[in-house]
């Protein structure tokens, strides 16, 4: 799910790829349902293509997604009733314990909520493939 959810630099929230053009892409906010042009200059990242550092490994951002759910109870992140950044950071070491404290900066912690929080409140609570979660399984 997380491959086709887009985050566009420059612009703000998450879009779902509708389709391709010649040299762009259609993509559809997940806040307002408003479809428009993605052009080759502009910077576009696949969800899916996102890790976070750990001391061991990079985690996928889906697993991350999955882990705030847990912790949550499928509710989104109040990141403004967490407070400060010792705060916000300390939570999210609640969640991903061995995240790389050196290079995950507390602007990418909160990244990282805001964009849980657009998923859900879009209703899309699906984070980890069914793929994913079986090839994990056997590791």
């Amino acid at each position: 799910m997380l491959k086709r959810i887009l985050s566009i630099s420059g612009r703000p929230g998450l879009f779902r790829l509708v389709n391709q053009g010649k040299n762009m892409l259609i993509v559809e906010s997940l806040q307002n349902g408003k479809r428009m042009p993605a052009y080759a200059t502009d910077k576009v990242v696949s969800l899916g293509d996102i890790a976070i550092y750990t001391e061991d490994e990079d985690v996928p951002l889906g697993n991350v997604f999955q882990a705030i759910k847990e912790k949550n109870e499928g509710k989104t992140v109040d990141v403004k009733a967490l407070g400060n950044d010792t705060a916000i950071r300390s939570y999210f070491k609640e969640i991903l314990p061995k995240f790389d404290e050196e290079r995950v900066y507390t602007n990418d912690i909160k990244k990282v909520f805001s964009w849980y929080n657009i998923l859900t409140e879009a209703g899309m609570t699906d984070f980890v493939s069914k793929e994913e979660a079986s090839d994990e399984e056997k590791a």
